[in-house]
């Protein structure tokens, strides 16, 4: 499976944006997360859903301003990226979460990585 990160750009602060990954099958692992690299730091975690339930997890950086969505029929996972911030300006990455519920943070239990996609925000 090779995943497909999309949907990046530069905007404004306050702006918003929508990525998709794709093609994500619902038998696609147990679940999806993005994770963000900005330059010069550490890849963190972003927002991750799991497919029983369709639970969702956040960052608490990005709580209440992004969404984490899938769409079976297009097999894409959305992130929906509202009021935007220039600490957001990363590469964002998507993948898929191999691993139990409590590392659902934890890159190392991701695989399938996508090539990543550029969000630039500036003030």
């Amino acid at each position: 499976v090779q995943l497909q990160a999309s949907g990046g750009g530069t905007v404004q602060s306050g702006d918003s944006l929508r990525l998709a990954c794709a093609p994500v099958d619902r038998t696609l692992r147990n679940g999806l997360g993005w994770f963000r690299q900005a330059p010069g730091k550490e890849r963190e975690f972003v927002a991750a859903i799991r497919w029983s339930g369709l639970y969702t997890y956040y960052d608490d950086s990005v709580k209440g301003r992004f969404t984490i969505s899938r769409d079976n029929a297009k097999k894409t996972v959305y992130l929906q990226m509202n009021s935007l911030k220039p600490e957001d300006t990363a590469v964002y990455y998507c993948a898929a979460h191999r691993g139990i519920l409590s590392t659902v943070r934890d890159s190392t239990s991701y695989d399938y990585w996508g090539q990543g996609t550029l969000v630039t925000v500036s003030s």
